[in-house]
């Protein structure tokens, strides 16, 4: 837990170099500012005592106003003067302190953002969305708190306690020593809570992930789970889940704040003990009243920073746990780098080539064992095959999405490896089983891939794909605002929409990943329509469950367990014992 922690603090501190300058000017401030604070009781002492001497000599019926004005007016003057610098220098720590506070965080989100960008898709496989969501969300908040309040207080707290301590040890040395032994256990006693209190808001914000991820889960399936009548079972996984997370996030919170009563009361036995030593050391005359009011003072002044920052270390120890989760993404291993020399396809053809490829999504378990296959331009290939026979794994690699284990692919001759990522991927276009729209219009979605696209090319598209008729029945046509889940528009009409996208986009090679599975008899011929514009005078591959759609495909591959074991048109397939023709049949058996 220590190794964590201090590879988890120097992170940190890496973290904040730029604002390093700005937070030494905090420390100054906070220096000053405390230092004043702490010279008032002192002075305030001295007053005092001069009150007394004065009261002493002169009798105090003989005292006038004069006198007192004379004795406490150069000490009141300067209390306030100190007041006023130390309020200014703490207006500019809580101010500037916000600022920055916002400015860390601000640009750790965009580290992360820009990190997101360069994650291969092996780490969204590994990551549920919901756990995603909270590391962002919740783990950014809880940096921001650190900054905005926590390490301003830690400032404030240890400047107090080191003049307090000066004071302290000014003022009587034997004394101070036994106050010391009772600080020194409650600072004991501070970092064995800390520690615990590290792993349980770890524990905590593991649990809130799940939570999260769960609740985005059964959310987005709600119209499944309404389906299955599974609204009882739904409830008492949310409820269990919830249980859990309310379980950790109680423990933790509890620790973290039961140990400020606890150090709370350790430090008000240390004023005890010093009150009453210090009333026989007056009586004894070995300290003044105006001396002993002051030392009093800095035993609360010490007491209390010491109080406040046994609270703020274990609430840094519990933002800790969720820095650790932020700088798990920014750790995440990325996409393996561009080559420094890269080639550039200007104007592709769309010639693909598998050469003995293989892979897997891990070392110990390679799924493709030797993948070879040939492309040539403007045919149409179908990739067919049972399910997880990994038909969009196999696209998956052809867009590099996944590096391979060996072997390599090529487009219009040139390895996809010397190709950087964008333009590879620019000569793509794929329509998904799942369709996937952004709260936007309807023109905006159609030209995600084409940004700059006029209207009337966006119309066009959309009239090629089959959808023009149906979105003027919309409320605003093309400027309705539409997502994939405001349910304004049916699962057909949502992928002829993905449809028009990639014919706006005009890619020279498209990808169909069973874009008919999930669609009625009448969408689907409207579908297969627009498929066939999209198809048509360019590269495609078809990923159909449904072989009907295929028959007039240039080559069918067909897959199992990860191997291409068939390759041919529908009609030398059919022609021989296969399992091409035993997948065809079983689709058209009568009885």
């Amino acid at each position: 837990m220590e190794k964590v922690n201090k590879q988890t603090f120097k992170r940190f501190f890496q973290l904040i170099r730029p604002e390093r300058p700005i937070l030494f000017g905090l420390i100054l401030c906070s220096l000053i500012g405390n230092a004043l604070v702490i010279a008032m009781p002192f002075i305030m002492g001295i007053a005092i005592d001069d009150l007394i001497a004065l009261i002493k000599m002169e009798g105090l019926g003989q005292v006038t106003f004069t006198m007192v004005k004379e004795t406490l007016l150069t000490p009141v003057l300067i209390l306030i003067l100190f007041s006023v610098i130390s309020s200014f220098m703490s207006y500019i720590q809580e101010r500037v302190m916000a600022s920055l506070s916002e400015r860390i965080t601000l640009r750790v989100r965009k580290q992360i953002t820009k990190k997101f960008k360069s994650l291969p898709m092996s780490f969204f496989d590994q990551h549920q969305v919901g756990d995603i969501l909270s590391r962002t969300t919740t783990s950014l908040n809880k940096l921001s708190q650190v900054f905005l309040t926590e390490i301003n207080q830690f400032f404030t707290s240890i400047s107090t306690i080191v003049f307090a301590g000066i004071m302290l040890f000014y003022i009587d040395v034997k004394l101070t020593l036994i106050v010391i032994l009772l600080i020194a256990l409650s600072s004991f006693l501070t970092g064995k809570i800390s520690n615990k209190n590290k792993e349980l808001a770890e524990i905590s914000q593991e649990e809130l992930g799940i939570l999260n991820n769960k609740t985005e889960e059964f959310l987005s399936g709600n119209l499944v789970t309404k389906t299955f009548n599974q609204q009882d079972q739904a409830k008492e996984v949310i409820l269990e889940t919830n249980q859990k997370h309310y379980k950790a996030f109680l423990n933790a919170q509890f620790l973290n704040f039961a140990i400020y009563p606890a150090i709370r009361l350790i430090n008000q036995l240390a004023f005890i003990v010093s009150a009453i030593i210090g009333a026989f050391l007056v009586l004894q005359g070995g300290i003044t009243i105006g001396l002993l009011q002051a030392y009093l003072q800095y035993i609360n002044q010490v007491s209390e920073p010491i109080s406040t920052a046994s609270y703020v270390i274990n609430s840094i120890q519990a933002a800790f746990a969720a820095i650790d989760r932020i700088f798990e993404i920014l750790d995440a291993k990325e996409d393996v780098p561009e080559k420094t020399s890269l080639q550039l396809i200007e104007q592709p053809t769309g010639a693909i080539e598998f050469n003995k490829v293989q892979f897997g999504y891990t070392e110990e378990k390679i799924l493709m064992k030797q993948v070879d296959f040939s492309v040539q331009p403007k045919q149409m290939v179908a990739i067919v095959g049972p399910t997880g026979a990994g038909k969009t794994t196999l696209v998956n690699l052809l867009m590099r999405f996944y590096e391979l284990n060996s072997g390599s692919i090529t487009f219009d001759g040139v390895d996809i490896t010397n190709l950087s990522r964008t333009n590879l991927r620019g000569m793509f276009g794929m329509v998904l089983q799942n369709t996937w729209l952004f709260e936007g219009t309807v023109a905006d979605n159609i030209a995600y891939g084409k940004m700059d696209a006029t209207r009337e090319e966006i119309i066009e598209a959309a009239k090629i794909a089959q959808c023009d008729h149906f979105i003027r029945t919309l409320p605003n046509g093309y400027d309705s605002i539409i997502s994939s889940e405001n349910g304004l528009l049916s699962q057909g009409q949502q992928q002829l929409l993905t449809i028009a996208r990639i014919i706006l986009a005009n890619p020279p090679v498209v990808i169909l990943d069973e874009a008919t599975s999930s669609v009625d008899t009448r969408t689907e011929a409207h579908i297969q329509k627009a498929m066939d514009e999209v198809t048509s005078n360019r590269t495609s591959f078809v990923i159909a469950h449904r072989l009907s759609t295929i028959e007039n495909a240039d080559l069918i591959l067909v897959m199992k367990d990860g191997d291409i074991v068939e390759k041919g048109n529908h009609h030398e397939l059919l022609a021989k014992p296969s399992l091409y023709a035993s997948l065809y049949n079983s689709q058209f058996q009568q009885t």
